[in-house]
């Protein structure tokens, strides 16, 4: 299990991957899509990403929005199923 600093970490890069796909990861959860556990598991999955140092270039590159995250995120399919 990643540390605190570490999950902290991949947390806000996952926070900002949603919104730059427009990904509503708090309503998802209000609206009984995923839950708290789901976003845990899927921080976590975002930890052992092999290419996590390139995303903050890749959403500093994509600030003002994207389709879609970069095709090695680990949490793609998740961030396309929570689209607006």
């Amino acid at each position: 299990m990643p540390g605190p600093k570490k999950m902290a970490h991949h947390s806000d890069l996952m926070n900002k991957m949603a919104g730059i796909v427009g990904a509503d990861l708090g309503a998802a959860v209000e609206a009984g899509g995923i839950d708290v556990e789901m976003i845990r598991a899927a921080t976590i999955s975002c930890s052992h990403c092999e290419d996590a140092g390139g995303c903050p270039g890749w959403q500093k590159d994509h600030a003002e929005g994207a389709e879609a995250p970069p095709d090695y995120c680990r949490n793609r399919n998740l961030m396309l199923a929570l689209k607006g």
